[in-house]
This record gives C-alpha cells, sequence and structure tokens, in this order.
C-alpha cells in the first residue's frame, strides 16, 4: 500500500462478476490487475491493459461447443490450470490483495497469505457442500442425478481449503453467508457485498404489445427452478392469459423437464448481453424460482428495465429488493406461490405499474457497480489495518 492507492489483483476464468469489480477497482483509482481466462480481444477496453490472460482451455471450450461435443471434464481442467497459473502469476507480482473466484485462488492464496498480505476467497453461490446436498436432492426431485462433473472430489476440496485458509470470503448475499455460518465458518470471516447493475447497458426499451409476458432468463436447469416456473405457469398460458419466453441455454440434466412443456413457452435461446435489455422490456414479470445462488444478476438486470421480480430467498432476492414493493419473494420449490402471484399481478394491473417504477428507483440507487465497489474496497482496506477495532470495521463496511 503507498499513498493510499492499494495494489489489487482480481482473478476469475471467466466473467462472472469479478470484471465489474475489477473495472469498479480501477474507477476507484487502485493499482488493478485481472488475471483472466479470456483472450485480450473479448475483454471490455478499460480492462485490457490491466489483464494479465491464460485463454487457451476457454478458447477449447468454445471449439466443444461448435462441435457440441460435452465440454464438462474440460471445464475442470481449466479451472485446474488457470489455479496453477495464477500461482505463478502472484509469485512474480508485488500485491495487497487478491481477490479471487473460489476454486481458483488455493496456491496463489498461500503466496499472498505468507507475505502477509490479504486474500479474498470470492463465492457468488452457497457454500459448496449445501450447493452438493440441495441438487442432489433436487436432481432426484426430478428423476435425474446430478453430472459426476458438477462435484469433482479434488476441486470441492480445493473450496473446502479455501475457506478455511483465506483471509476472508466473499458472498454477495446474507442467504448464502448463512450456508457458510451453518457449516462452522465464523462469521466474522465471511462479508457481505451485494452485487450491482450496468446502468448503461440495462434500461428500459419500450414494450411493442400488451401481452402479459413472464420472463425466465439464464440457463433452463433445475438449478433454477425451471420445472417449478414450467409448473407454474401451465395452466395460465392454457387459459391463454400469460405467454412465457425463456432466454438461455438447456442444461443437459433439465432438458427432459424441457421437452415435456415444449408448448408451454418461447425458447428465446442464448442471447448477447448487448440485446437483454429489448428482452426483458417485453416483460411484464421476470421469475426465478432457483433453488441454490448466490445473487442472480438477472434480476437487477431486469429491474433496471422497469420489470418486477418473482424470486426465492435463494436466489439473494432479500439483498436487493424488499417482499411487496418491486416484487415479490416466494418461497423455493412451489409452483403454486409462483402461480399465485403472477395472477395477483395479472388482476392489479396498477399494482404491477407501482412495481415497476419501484424497481427503477430501486437499482438507480445502487449507482450501477460503484456501491459494490466501495464496499469491497473498504473491506480490503479494513482486512490490511488489523489494528482498527471491530467498531471501525463495521463503519467502514
Amino acid at each position: 500500500m503507498h499513498d493510499g492507492t492499494l495494489r489489487i489483483g482480481v482473478a476469475s476464468p471467466t466473467r462472472f462478476h469479478m470484471f465489474d469489480l475489477a473495472q469498479q477497482m480501477k474507477r476507484l483509482g487502485q493499482q488493478t490487475t485481472l488475471f483472466a481466462g479470456y483472450p485480450r480481444w473479448k475483454l471490455d477496453a478499460e480492462l485490457r491493459t490491466a489483464a494479465r490472460t491464460r485463454s487457451r482451455w476457454l478458447l477449447l471450450i468454445a471449439a466443444f461447443r461448435r462441435l457440441r461435443l460435452r465440454e464438462s471434464s474440460v471445464g475442470n481442467k481449466l479451472f485446474r490450470d488457470f489455479s496453477s497459473w495464477l500461482g505463478r502469476a502472484v509469485q512474480d507480482s508485488d500485491l495487497d490483495v487478491l481477490d479471487a473466484l473460489d476454486g481458483v485462488g488455493l496456491h496463489a492464496g498461500r503466496i499472498m497469505r505468507d507475505r502477509g498480505k490479504v486474500w479474498l476467497c470470492n463465492r457468488g453461490s452457497t457454500h459448496i457442500l449445501n450447493q452438493q446436498e440441495t441438487l442432489t436432492r433436487e436432481y432426484a426431485r426430478w428423476r435425474t442425478s446430478v453430472p459426476a462433473e458438477y462435484f469433482v472430489p479434488q476441486r470441492v476440496e480445493q473450496c473446502l481449503m479455501e475457506y478455511r485458509e483465506a483471509t476472508g470470503i466473499v458472498v454477495p448475499s446474507a442467504f448464502t453467508k448463512k450456508t457458510f455460518v451453518d457449516r462452522g465458518i465464523r462469521p466474522e470471516t465471511v462479508h457481505v457485498c451485494p452485487y450491482g447493475v450496468d446502468l448503461s447497458l440495462f434500461q428500459p426499451q419500450p414494450k411493442e404489445d400488451s401481452t402479459f409476458r413472464v420472463i425466465f432468463a439464464g440457463t433452463l436447469c433445475i438449478r433454477k427452478g425451471i420445472g417449478y416456473l414450467l409448473e407454474a405457469v401451465k395452466p395460465l398460458v392454457a387459459n391463454k392469459r400469460v405467454s412465457l419466453w425463456c432466454v438461455g441455454d438447456t442444461d443437459a440434466g433439465a432438458r427432459h423437464i424441457v421437452d415435456a412443456a415444449s408448448g408451454v413457452f418461447v425458447h428465446k435461446g442464448l442471447q448477447p448481453r448487448s440485446q437483454l435489455s429489448w428482452f426483458y422490456s417485453q416483460a411484464s414479470v421476470l421469475v426465478l424460482p432457483s433453488v441454490e445462488e448466490g445473487l442472480a444478476l438477472v434480476q437487477a438486470q431486469a429491474m433496471a428495465c422497469g420489470v418486477p421480480v418473482i424470486a426465492t430467498p435463494n436466489t439473494g432476492a432479500e439483498d436487493l429488493f424488499t417482499d411487496g414493493v418491486e416484487g415479490f419473494v416466494v418461497p423455493a420449490c412451489s409452483a403454486g406461490a409462483i402461480r399465485e402471484r403472477i395472477e395477483f399481478l395479472l388482476d392489479n394491473p396498477h399494482t404491477r405499474e407501482a412495481m415497476s417504477a419501484a424497481a427503477l428507483r430501486r437499482v438507480r440507487s445502487l449507482d450501477g457497480w460503484r456501491h459494490y465497489g466501495e464496499r469491497c474496497l473498504a473491506l480490503y482496506r479494513s482486512l490490511l489495518a488489523p489494528s482498527l477495532s471491530r467498531t471501525a470495521v463495521a463503519e467502514l463496511l
């Protein structure tokens, strides 16, 4: 640390929320290095000069997708290779802070720890053992099994070691933090930093028809509760009361669920981020019935387009909006609760309009990703100043 400026490393093989974090650190005047798995040309322009890249595995995954080959085993190799590469890269650096996506920071983090610096394990989902138990139960509920590559023992063990050894763990929601505390992690080492949204990219656009449209955005998968959504809207679609659009790829594990409900929804496929605002703006409500997540980014994206949200607590929704104001928080695994709230919005258009306006106000109060960046930077400074009292640290955050 020099003149108040920190040397910060942000590490992630793919975008997630980590590229937004790196952008915020740069905008806040910090000396920032992004360790990324993307090729340099695919990074946002402002990050290219700050990036060190290891892109060979992502390029291989892209090739597998074009050839429609199974890519999951390659994905696990990507994480292992990136983790080893990151350790070598950090060995040659002089960072004050390393904020690394979980599963890739162990080697580099130990170097940081041995130097007396700060290493944060950044986890976008629940504790990995909670995630494993939840998905095992849900896959059984939908008569299939969790693919073996989802929880490779080596990667699970690496994550558990990171949770134990890192200076701290960063998570996006109180729901996520609770899963760590319930697993015996000390509460004071788990730091909640809710995500933001890119307001330059996500803005309301004109709705081109009067159809009451439900939208789902994300991978159509068991983890995101796609089966419960399809159950919820089936009678409403049959009665021509609503239309359902699903934006995103279909996960192999949920294909039997999706295929059985092919007449219930319009599948819009995977769309570029630059086009998502238009899709959100054609909707009356976003529904995200996830059974396990951290803080789903699509919620704030939809709200930034003036779309209220129906979501479960398991999406981190309660850290983003207030039940009954900008949308509704419904129990996980309940198609009936989802249908009830959709029907309420159908029958109360003025309430839906008020929720739309409230959603816009709420998201704009976040000022894009700025609050997220400021909160993370305050956390870094507090962890680099162990002499601060707990009260002072709490005030920083």
